[in-house]
């Protein structure tokens, strides 16, 4: 099975509720009022209804502060708007802005993306849904996405989706039984990381820096104020009575000098780095800078 694959137990819960305003919110509103046709896909035919309402009601029963649903319709009260079969209503201003940035992001969606474009705008997740019976990715509502095209990868086998994915011959060749413990009932949870030059959530291939590290003739230390650490947490939501699951994505970025703050730090992704194979330096586009950063995490360590 995937390394790092573990159950969710209680009180861990899979949607974290961002602040209005918030980073996640802000480049999340962003993509979803220019770009929705790329982050919001799904293959032809597929029902997503099921997984949009275990999902629904998941978020009202992790936070019930946050949110109500009742079957039908979605009440977000932190930003005031509702989505349902009466449409969407605006309930109240929001708290940042001119206050009426979600409803007016809402709006610009089709109806039937505006249930998950509210789940997207409360929470930091993004989502998509496997389907075991042909180990495919059949829907997804990806704003922040790391590096790839959700466009792209829609209603794919999950070996395809994960083609590119340097020395993971093991992932691509266990993704059936992956998909099929994943629907199963309970619940999962993976992390994986990388370090990045790019210092936004969103990182849509088209729309990154193609300039990427820069080196030149930088220093250890100057490239290391330039670099970014850039983590994802990964559930597995499972569907009732479906053989689906929903898939949450929460990305985060942090400065990396922040984040590798101490010498034990330093000396793991030191030993990280090293071990890398020369495919998953270049699939993760560090072969250019892993010796200027190998001698500033040692100098740490």
């Amino acid at each position: 099975m995937q390394p790092g694959l573990q159950r969710l137990s209680p009180p861990a819960r899979h949607l974290t509720p961002v602040a209005p305003g918030s980073r996640h919110q802000r480049e999340k509103l962003a993509v979803l009022s220019r770009f929705a046709s790329q982050a919001l896909v799904q293959a032809p035919g597929f029902d997503c209804m099921p997984a949009l309402r275990t999902l629904a009601l998941q978020a009202s029963n992790e936070h019930p502060q946050l949110m109500a649903w009742d079957g039908s319709t979605l009440t977000c009260h932190a930003l005031g708007v509702s989505v349902g079969p009466k449409g969407l209503e605006d309930l109240k201003s929001g708290a940042f802005g001119l206050g009426d940035e979600i409803g007016r992001c809402l709006t610009l969606l089709a109806p039937e993306w505006r249930l998950a474009g509210l789940l997207s705008l409360a929470f930091a997740e993004d989502f998509a849904v496997v389907r075991a019976g042909d180990a495919t990715v059949p829907w997804m509502a990806v704003a922040l996405p790391s590096s790839w095209a959700p466009e792209l990868k829609v209603g794919h086998h999950f070996a395809h989706i994960h083609g590119p994915v340097a020395d993971a011959d093991r992932l691509r060749a266990s993704g059936e039984a992956l998909m099929r413990l994943v629907v199963n009932g309970e619940a999962w949870e993976r992390w994986v990381w990388t370090v990045t030059a790019h210092s936004r959530l969103h990182a849509h291939p088209e729309r990154m820096d193609p300039r990427g590290w820069q080196l030149g003739s930088q220093s250890p230390d100057l490239l290391a104020t330039r670099a970014w650490w850039r983590t994802e947490r990964q559930t597995f939501l499972a569907v009732p009575g479906r053989d689906q699951a929903v898939f949450t994505i929460r990305v985060d970025v942090q400065p990396l000098a922040q984040v590798i703050h101490s010498a034990q730090r330093a000396q793991r992704l030191h030993e990280a780095l090293a071990s890398m194979s020369p495919a998953v330096l270049d699939y993760r586009g560090l072969t250019s800078v892993r010796e200027p950063l190998l001698s500033w995490l040692a100098s740490l360590a």
